[in-house]
């Protein structure tokens, strides 16, 4: 029975890491939970479909707890929250949808890609801070594309749409605390669609792993917040996004063996 459970820890430790290593970056950032896991699934070849619903099932509990405390801080715009929440959620559904439908082989390079794409943003996205604080106008369509992303992409919800606002001039506290609230509801009809179109076999090793690295990672996530510069955070994980996401085309288009 030890070895049973010994030789299952092997199998389900590489998920368990992958989903530390992103929460810790996500706890500091307030996003890129999902696109680093996604990408390194991905990497490890999993299927975009399995890869997406995993990473969305275990936000799913990460997101709640992180709601939970933008609330209770008063960290949300509930006006915000408004504009973003059923764009978002209409967005989310579709991309669970269409990726549900789709081939994972014949998706999974086009994932990759936008991937690498967010990693390149958010390397620019190092070099530049924010304008002054001002309220965005660029919000309901924001809200739809990083739904939509988030689902295709296995994450995206978080760069896509917090760095755009905050570029747009919002204020960064309200900004994080909202975008976190509504990433919650955005996860959980995600990973709803996936499983009724997927079933309960898609949420297996995968989902379990990056739930408990999730957990574990979550209070050295916000201790990493306050010791390490945003700047130097988001470059880094552009950085990784970019070369993993690159790494994955590069051996689909055959220059990598």
């Amino acid at each position: 029975m030890i070895d049973a459970f010994i030789a299952n820890f092997g199998d389900i430790l590489p998920f368990i890491l992958i989903g530390f290593g992103a929460q810790m970056i996500d706890g500091a950032l307030g996003m890129a939970y999902g696109v680093i896991s996604s990408t390194l699934l991905l990497a490890l070849g999993v299927p975009p479909s399995r890869a997406s619903a995993s990473v969305h099932a275990a936000e799913t509990f990460t997101t709640g707890v992180s709601a939970i405390s933008h609330i209770l801080h008063k960290n949300v715009d509930w006006r915000l929250f408004a504009r973003l929440i059923i764009p978002g959620i209409v967005g989310g559904v579709a991309g669970a949808y269409l990726l549900s439908n789709i081939d994972g082989a014949i998706i999974k390079p086009f994932v990759q890609v936008y991937l690498a794409s967010i990693g390149v943003y958010l390397i620019w996205r190092g070099f530049h801070l924010p304008p002054k604080a001002r309220d965005p106008k660029w919000v309901a369509p924001l809200g739809l594309v990083g739904g939509f992303m988030d689902a295709t992409g296995g994450g995206g919800w978080g760069p896509v749409v917090t760095s755009n606002l905050l570029l747009q001039g919002a204020s960064p506290r309200h900004t994080i605390g909202t975008v976190n609230s509504v990433e919650f509801i955005l996860t959980l009809s995600i990973s709803i669609t996936f499983l009724f179109h997927l079933g309960w076999e898609t949420f297996t090793t995968y989902t379990v792993g990056l739930l408990i690295g999730g957990v574990v990672a979550a209070p050295f996530g916000a201790i990493l917040a306050r010791r390490v510069a945003p700047r130097v955070l988001f470059t880094a994980v552009g950085i990784i996004l970019t070369l993993t996401s690159l790494f994955g085309v590069a051996k689909w288009l055959g220059f990598i063996g």
